[in-house]
């Protein structure tokens, strides 16, 4: 017959499983380097592709795509959806809400964007200033103008310069993801796809997404409205769902992005992800064509 004793030995021990599985869980949220994420959180099957969901994220909770046979989607703010819901574009006012991203990520805060955008001019012109030269992306401001305002407001209040893009995939999941200012890039860093800006938004322009070599897509996590600063970069076919926002294409720089998949990874999370050995560095971005 089980005694007092074993009993509360019993007990400390369901306790201490019970903290150890709090614990683990809490380390792969935080694994947020994809699109969305890397390889931990939610397994997503994309076209025959298994994508461990975990946010384009790192820290308490993870955060800005899919990949290889078992290789996490672009991710970039958290596996839990934020407290609030952000509304999409309201033609009516002319404005987008964004919302305080209040799933623990680390934050380079430069404030909210402006609520009022315009969708004019249709387009405008992203120039990534990087270490290896200039990546140009022609944004869909027409069709993704909450994202493209926010963008905007990013590379005004110089987020992402001196950032480093921290997650290539491969010949299988060919993408470069970066938008992360925390990140290390390294091979290192666990909290590397875990940094944005403090506020989530919602997806745009998903009808008929597809994301295929030369287009430029926003990280997030599996929840809907998690869309922060991360965006991936697509150098071939990604055979993701479409539920992360095609922001714009490449016009020019995908040379730079086929020399860095040459090169390979670091570190590589398990699923042949893992940060580029040719470092990405964003010294500058500019943004033109403002209305």
């Amino acid at each position: 017959m089980a005694t007092g004793k074993d009993r509360q030995k019993q007990l400390a021990r369901e306790h201490h499983e019970r903290q150890l599985q709090r614990r683990l869980e809490r380390e792969q949220r935080n694994k947020r380097t994809a699109i969305i994420g890397s390889t931990v959180g939610v397994v997503v099957v994309v076209g025959g592709i298994v994508a461990a969901v975990a946010l384009l994220g790192g820290g308490d909770e993870p955060t800005d795509a899919a990949a290889s046979p078992a290789a996490s989607a672009p991710q970039d703010t958290a596996s839990a959806a934020p407290a609030a819901q952000p509304k999409p574009y309201d033609a009516a006012t002319g404005a987008c809400e964004y919302v305080a991203d209040t799933t623990g990520g680390a934050t380079k805060d430069v404030g909210m964007p402006p609520a009022k955008v315009k969708l004019k001019p249709a387009t405008k012109t992203m120039t990534l200033d990087t270490n290896l030269g200039d990546i140009v992306v022609e944004l869909d401001n027409a069709k993704a103008p909450c994202t493209v305002n926010s963008l905007q407001h990013l590379a005004d209040k110089k987020f992402y310069d001196g950032s480093k893009c921290h997650r290539l995939g491969n010949d299988k999941f060919p993408m470069l993801q970066c938008g992360d200012p925390t990140a290390k890039a390294d091979g290192k860093g666990a909290a590397d796809g875990s940094g944005g800006p403090g506020y989530v938004m919602v997806e745009e322009n998903l009808k008929g997404a597809a994301y295929k070599r030369g287009v430029m897509a926003m990280a997030k996590t599996s929840a809907p409205g998690s869309t922060g600063s991360q965006f991936f970069l697509v150098y071939g076919d990604i055979g993701l769902t479409p539920d992360y926002t095609p922001v714009g294409t490449i016009t020019k720089g995908l040379d730079i992005l086929d020399k860095v998949n040459k090169a390979g990874v670091i570190g590589d999370s398990g699923d042949g992800t893992g940060a580029p050995k040719e470092t990405v560095e964003i010294k500058d971005v500019t943004i033109s064509g403002k209305s």
